[in-house]
């Protein structure tokens, strides 16, 4: 069961600490915190993740 974190969440949420890779470029990040939704229609990572793994271009 993965942990419950009640310091970003209220109520505390089920929460994973995963690292993203861009398959294009290779480029990871390390521990990056995610909400884990198994009814959810979409992922969404943040903004800065995406920015280290280059999959913004604004």
């Amino acid at each position: 069961m993965p942990a419950y974190d009640a310091s970003l969440f209220d109520p505390p949420a089920p929460l994973a600490r995963v690292t993203p890779r861009n398959l294009s470029n290779g480029a990871t990040v390390s521990d990056v915190p995610m909400l884990i939704d198994s009814g959810a229609d979409i992922t969404l990572v943040p903004h800065q993740s995406a920015d280290q793994l280059g999959l913004r271009d604004d």
